[in-house]
């Protein structure tokens, strides 16, 4: 076995590890990057660029079966080869992860370790039996994996996740998806728009994050016209039989029914890949199958010279976020000890169902409930909406009853990415909702529906601040 001496070691490279050793190396130290899995990160090859592709395909789909509502009649039968699709998916997937190979292929070949790396003792780690690493800090940038309860592993191959789906050679006729998360919302939607037949079981009424029960109901009506939807799904038993998997359920009308898929598609959740690190023996305390408690300014475990970013943390598993993480990691890493807080972004995220879910900042679960006032737009009648017929969906967005700063939001609406921008570029800069409302809104566009639902905060807060409820 060598020995190998550095600054830094990282462990995972993925956004948050790549992003760790360009900021390690900013600061003058020395990187060692490792990784035992496939290069290219989660993203590019199995998460936001493949599911966009194959989003694009059912989008593309879906336009062309809804023309008549225009006047535009489309003569013959829509045709869907899923073999074309699925070859435009790995096609234009490989391209993104041909960048990231690239970027990889750059950094010197003395900074890259392949293998698995486990801590034999505070700063000393073993890769795969052939190297042992002592560095004065590490950075855990391992990523995660998909969560599967034990009592589904009997399908076998039946059993599938997201990573999967980007691999088929054709489309399948028939998938049950389990979970109505981002993954199994957008991949359920995509796959029905595709022509496969799917049904998508949830738990507790979970629906796409959203917390706000007004929205989420919303959402839940909205999908149920598209596929089969049950967020508080009660299964009764799911096994293989043959080639198939054969589900018993009890159904929205509350008769039980059974029904057999081509696979079951487990979207219910990730864990960190944590287990193979033998974190104990550094210091680290964690709860099994959790990631230790760390400090998401600094991004700290402890007061130890160990630093955790990207999916593995189990805090925002983003692409923005595990950048943004991977730089504040890989600087407190190599100024270690002198550690600092880093610049976090106002939290978003999106959905890229149809129509698209959008989170900014503060959610409502999370909220006191005499310290803010909603204010909402229905879609139903937007203009712009209404004309390009997306007029669906719910806009809540929040505001303190002292500061009248704008707080967050929640929605299900038509371009819902480009309005939780907006609303996430307006809570980083501290805005309130007057001075939102001093900002342009032209006309006619998707955006005057952020000035209704300001508006009505606006009014909330005036009678409020007179004493009115």
């Amino acid at each position: 076995m060598q020995m190998l001496k550095t600054d830094v070691v990282i462990l995972g490279a993925g956004t948050a590890g790549l992003s760790a050793y360009r900021a390690v190396i900013a600061a003058g130290k020395k990187a060692v990057l490792v990784e035992g899995g496939a290069y290219g990160t989660t993203c590019a090859r199995v998460g936001c660029m493949p599911s966009k592709l194959l989003i694009a395909a059912a989008e593309a789909a879906h336009a062309v079966r809804h023309t008549a509502p225009f006047g535009v009649h489309l003569d013959g039968v829509v045709r869907i080869d899923g073999r074309e699709v699925m070859d435009r998916v790995k096609r234009e997937r490989d391209r993104f992860v041909g960048f990231v190979l690239d970027d990889i292929e750059k950094i010197p070949a003395g900074d890259k370790l392949r293998g698995y790396a486990k801590f034999v003792a505070p700063g000393v780690l073993t890769v795969d039996q052939h190297t042992e690493v002592h560095a004065q800090s590490v950075v855990i940038a391992t990523g995660s994996s998909p969560s599967i309860p034990a009592s589904f592993r009997a399908l076998g191959d039946r059993l599938i996740v997201n990573d999967d789906v980007f691999y088929w050679d054709d489309l399948p006729k028939r998938v049950v998806v389990f979970g109505p998360g981002v993954i199994g919302l957008e991949l359920g939607q995509a796959l029905t728009r595709l022509g496969v037949r799917v049904r998508v079981f949830g738990a507790r009424g979970s629906l796409g994050g959203l917390s706000d029960p007004a929205v989420r109901q919303v959402a839940k009506h909205i999908f149920q016209q598209e596929f089969y939807l049950d967020p508080d799904a009660r299964v009764l038993e799911t096994k293989r039989v043959g080639d198939e998997v054969e589900l018993r359920y009890i159904a929205l009308d509350k008769t039980e029914k059974t029904e057999r898929f081509d696979f079951a598609l487990m979207a219910t959740g990730r864990k960190p890949n944590l287990d193979s690190l033998d974190l104990a023996l550094a210091g680290v305390v964690r709860e099994a199958g959790k990631s230790p408690s760390f400090n998401r300014e600094t991004m700290q475990i402890a007061d130890l010279p160990i630093f955790i970013a990207g999916d593995v943390n189990a805090d925002v598993p983003l692409l923005h976020e595990a950048a943004d993480e991977g730089k504040i990691a890989g600087t407190n890493a190599a100024r270690y000890p002198e550690v600092q807080p880093g610049s976090r972004r106002a939290g978003l995220g999106v959905v890229f169902s149809d129509p698209q879910i959008a989170l900014v900042g503060q959610s409502f679960v999370k909220l006191l409930p005499e310290s803010f006032v909603t204010g909402i737009v229905d879609f139903t009648g937007q203009g712009r909406s209404r004309v390009i017929l997306k007029n669906k969906g719910l806009l809540h967005v929040y505001a303190d009853l002292k500061t009248r700063r704008f707080l967050g939001a929640e929605m299900i609406g038509p371009s819902a990415e480009h309005l939780g921008h907006l609303l996430a570029w307006a809570l980083q800069q501290a805005l309130t909702i007057d001075r939102m409302l001093e900002m342009p809104f032209y006309h006619p566009v998707i955006e005057e529906g952020v000035r209704t639902a300001l508006r009505d905060a606006k009014n909330k807060l005036d009678l409020r601040s007179q004493g009115m409820s």
